[in-house]
């Protein structure tokens, strides 16, 4: 995981080569690239796909780096619910879809709401397992804030999973986060009604 922008492994290809990988994608699946439809495909291909993992090129740790110390008599669980987000399946690169919902209890700083639903996107934008952004938001938010606990749920509808292989429509994945205060029973326990609503 990283909080940072990652940078590739090895040198990126050019935008043309991306679009020549969707023409030969075409033709694997017996289509012709050239035909009215599809003309423009393999570069709209590529353009939908610098939305989708924009996620790369963004730092959880910058998004996080600006904090307020103006917490003065609050000591409580701060939560964003229902964070919509869309990713990508590490596997089989189809869409993950679901929501997060994320606390995380001040100690000594606080961080603007958006920023919470911010550190989503920036991981829900690059290929990902549910589990692995579960975590990743989690530890993003612990580094950067040092909070006294960092609770992170995910729901998510897996296409992988419903629109492939076993086609089981209607299913969701549950992942879950929990440390410090948030390792307590109770404290726990109100997270999930909060989150509930």
């Amino acid at each position: 995981m990283s909080l940072k922008a990652v940078k590739p492994a090895s040198a990126k290809p050019s935008r043309a080569e991306a679009e020549q990988a969707v023409e030969t994608l075409l033709r694997y699946i017996g289509e012709d690239p050239a035909r009215g439809g599809l003309v423009e495909t393999p570069a709209r291909y590529v353009r939908a796909f610098d939305e989708f993992f924009a996620g790369y090129a963004l730092s959880a740790e910058d998004e996080l780096s600006k904090t307020f110390e103006d917490i003065e008599g609050y000591d409580d669980m701060v939560i964003v619910r229902d964070i919509a987000f869309v990713s990508h399946c590490e596997h089989h690169i189809v869409p993950i879809i679901g929501q997060a919902h994320v606390a995380y209890w001040p100690d000594q700083k606080i961080v603007g709401i958006s920023k919470l639903a911010r550190v989503v996107d920036i991981f829900a934008r690059r290929l990902t397992s549910q589990e692995s952004m579960t975590r990743d938001i989690a530890t993003a938010i612990q580094s950067a804030l040092a909070p006294k606990g960092v609770a992170v749920m995910v729901r998510a509808d897996h296409q992988c999973m419903s629109t492939r292989g076993v086609g089981k429509q209607g299913t969701s994945t549950v992942t879950s986060y929990f440390s410090g205060y948030f390792d307590d029973t109770a404290t726990r326990a109100r997270f999930m009604e909060m989150v509930r609503g």
